[in-house]
C-alpha cells in the first residue's frame, strides 16, 4: 500500500466529508462496542508528557481512506467513525443553537436517507424496519444513557474526546479502493507497529521542507537500511538467538519494542505511540537522531550474533528467560570485559540453589542445567567452531531423555512392541535371553521379556540411580520419539545415523552415547555405573565456574 499516515484528533476530523462506499456494510455496533469505547476513553487521563505541557492522547485504531474528489472513501473503519459521529453529534445537543460546531460530513452511496437520519437523531423513533436506522438509533440510545449519569463531568470528557484522542489516519494512493478492502479483511495486510512507523520515518511532511533532495535521499537510504535489517532477522539462526516468538513478517517490529520504554500492554498500538512521539518536532535532525538509534539498536544485535562467546551466553539466558531489552541497556553502560562479567552473573544466578546431584528425572530444573552444559561445552572445545541452534532448540521443542532405557515406560501398541524386541535382539549377547525374545508372545508375555531385556542391559547400573541426571540427556523430541525408550545400544546407533543424516545432535549428548569420558575399552552396548559417574563427573568439571554446589 502506498500510504501517507498521520494522526488527527477528533477536532481535526470535523471539517472533513467522508463517503461510505457501496461495497461496504452497514453500521452494526451493539452496546457492548460503543461502551468499551466511551468507557476507554473516559478512562484514560492526559497528562503533560514533556517540557512544553503537551498533553498524552488515547488513540484510536486506524481508519484507512483513499481521497475521492471532496470526499474520503472510508476503505475500514466506519463502525468506528459512525460511533464517533454519534458522540458529537450528542454532545453538540448540548449548546444551544447558534454555539454549535460542525460535525465532519458522513455520506453513503447507495444509503441515502441515513444521512438525513443521522442528522435527526433526537426527532426519530427506533425503526425495526431498516436495519441501518435500528442499530444507529440502538447506539445513540446507548450513548445518551451513558452521559446521563449523576455528577458526571462531561465537560471533562468532551475535552478528552476532542483534543486528547486521535485516530490513525492510514491514506492510501492505490486506484483500486475495492482491492484494498478485500486485502484488509481477510487480514492480508495487518496494520502492525513496524508499518505504521515505517510510514513516520518515509512521510515527507515529516521533514523539514527546506532538505528536499537531501529528504529525498534520507528517504530512500533509510529504506534501504531497513529492507537490510528485516531481512538479516530473516535469518533464523539469528533471529532465534535473540526471540522466543515465530514471527513471520516484520521481524524489524521487535527492534521496535526494545526501545520502546513506554510499553502499555493494553495497547497493541503502543510502540506506534511511543515513536510518532519522537517525531513531534518536524525535522530531518530529529529523524536521523531517532534511525540512528533504531541502527545501534540492531548493530548491537548483530555484534552479539558475530562473538562467539556473547552469541552462547546471551542465547542462553534469553532461552532462560531473561528480557533482551534489558541486556542491551546494561550493554551500553559498560565496557566489553565488565559486560562479560555481568553475563557470567546472571548465569549464576540461573544456576543458584541447584544441587545438581539431586535433581531427578521430571524437575524442570534438567533442562536448564543441561542447555548450559551443551552450550559451554562447545565454548569450551577449540575445535568445535559451530554455533549452538538456538532456532532448532525452540522450533523442534527438545526433551530430557534417559540415556539408558526405563521400565515404566514401554511400547503399547503391538507393532510397537514387536519392533522394540527386534531392535534389542540383535545386541543381546545372552542366548537363553535371545531364545525368550524370538519366541516371545506379544500378548501374552510381552511385560516379562521386556523386562528381563531391560535388566540385561541394565545391569552394570544401579536401580535407584537411574532418573539421576547421569543418566539423563538433551535431545529433539523427534529424535526421542523416535527409538521409543530403547535400550541403549539402539539409541547409541539411533545416535550416529541421525548425524551421519545431518541432524544436530547436542555435543554432550553425542559424547555420552558414545561413552567419550569412559576408560578404554567401555562396553559399546552397554552404560555402565562407570559410565554415569564419568558424565557427572564432566558435568561437574564444565559448569564448576557457575555452580555453588
Amino acid at each position: 500500500m502506498n500510504e501517507s499516515l498521520r494522526l488527527k484528533t477528533i477536532e481535526e476530523l470535523k471539517k472533513f466529508k467522508f463517503l461510505i462506499p457501496s461495497y461496504q456494510r452497514g453500521y452494526r455496533w451493539t452496546s457492548k462496542e460503543v461502551l468499551e469505547l466511551l468507557n476507554d476513553i473516559d478512562s484514560f487521563n492526559p497528562v503533560d508528557i514533556d517540557d512544553e505541557g503537551n498533553k498524552s492522547w488515547y488513540c484510536l485504531q486506524p481508519i484507512v481512506l483513499k481521497e475521492n474528489g471532496e470526499f474520503f472513501e472510508v476503505i475500514d473503519g466506519q463502525q468506528r467513525l459512525t460511533t464517533i459521529y454519534l458522540i458529537l453529534h450528542y454532545l453538540n445537543q448540548l449548546i444551544i443553537k447558534k454555539r454549535r460546531t460542525p460535525i465532519f460530513e458522513l455520506d453513503y452511496e447507495t444509503r441515502k436517507k441515513v444521512p438525513e437520519f443521522l442528522s435527526k437523531l433526537e426527532e426519530e423513533e427506533k425503526n425495526h424496519d431498516n436495519i441501518d436506522f435500528y442499530y444507529i438509533s440502538e447506539a445513540y440510545e446507548t450513548i445518551c444513557d451513558w452521559f446521563d449519569r449523576d455528577q458526571f463531568d462531561i465537560f471533562n470528557f468532551q475535552s478528552k474526546f476532542n483534543f486528547n484522542t486521535k485516530v490513525i489516519w492510514y491514506e492510501s494512493n492505490e486506484e483500486d479502493a475495492i482491492t484494498i478492502f478485500t486485502r484488509i479483511n481477510v487480514g492480508k495486510i495487518p496494520l502492525t507497529n513496524a508499518e505504521l512507523i515505517k510510514a513516520l520515518f518515509l512521510n515527507s511532511s515529516n521533514f523539514d521542507k527546506n532538505y528536499d533532495e537531501k529528504v529525498r535521499l534520507k528517504q530512500l537510504e533509510i529504506s534501504s537500511e531497513w529492507d537490510r535489517i528485516e531481512q538479516s532477522l530473516h535469518n533464523d539462526s539469528f533471529w532465534y538467538f535473540i526471540s522466543q516468538e515465530s514471527l513471520l513478517s516484520n521481524r524489524i517490529d521487535y527492534i521496535f519494542r526494545l526501545m520502546n520504554d513506554e510499553e502499555n500492554l493494553s495497547d497493541p498500538y503502543s510502540t506506534f505511540r511511543f515513536f510518532s512521539n519522537k517525531f513531534e518536532k518536524k525535522s530531518k535532525e530529529i529523524i536521523e537522531i531517532i534511525w540512528l538509534e533504531v541502527k545501534n539498536y540492531f548493530q548491537t544485535l548483530e555484534e552479539w550474533y558475530s562473538e562467539r562467546e556473547l552469541f552462547h551466553k546471551i542465547g542462553y539466558l534469553v532461552c532462560e528467560g531473561e528480557n533482551l531489552e534489558f541486556l542491551v541497556k546494561e550493554s551500553l553502560t559498560k565496557k566489553k570485559d565488565e559486560f562479560q562479567s555481568f553475563l557470567n552473573s546472571l548465569i549464576r544466578k540461573k544456576m543458584k540453589n541447584i544441587s545438581i546431584d539431586e535433581l531427578q528425572y521430571g524437575d524442570k530444573k534438567i533442562n536448564t542445567v543441561l542447555l548450559l552444559y551443551n552450550i559451554q561445552t562447545m565454548l569450551m572445545n577449540d575445535s568445535v567452531k559451530s554455533k549452538f541452534p538456538f532456532d532448532l532448540y525452540k522450533k523442534e521443542k527438545w526433551d530430557i531423555e534417559h540415556i539408558t532405557s526405563v521400565k515404566d515406560s514401554r511400547p503399547e501398541q503391538s507393532t510397537h512392541k514387536k519392533m522394540w524386541l527386534q531392535d534389542a535382539y540383535y545386541f543381546i549377547e545372552d542366548d537363553n535371553l535371545k531364545r525368550k525374545v524370538s519366541s516371545c508372545k506379544i500378548d501374552e508375555n510381552f511385560d516379562d521379556v521386556f523386562d528381563e531385556v531391560v535388566n540385561y542391559f541394565n545391569m552394570n547400573v544401579i536401580e535407584s540411580d537411574i532418573n539421576d541426571i547421569s543418566n539423563l540427556a538433551l535431545l529433539d523430541s523427534a529424535t526421542n520419539r523416535g527409538y521409543k525408550n530403547a535400550v541403549f545400544p539402539v539409541k547409541r546407533m539411533t545416535i550416529i545415523q541421525k548425524e551421519k543424516a545431518g541432524r544436530f545432535i547436542p555435543i554432550s549428548t553425542k559424547n555420552a552415547f558414545l561413552k567419550y569420558f569412559s576408560e578404554y575399552p567401555p562396553k559399546m552396548s552397554f552404560w555402565t555405573q562407570e559410565d554415569k559417574n564419568k558424565y557427572f563427573d564432566d558435568i561437574v568439571r564444565v559448569l564448576d565456574d557457575y555452580l555453588q554446589n
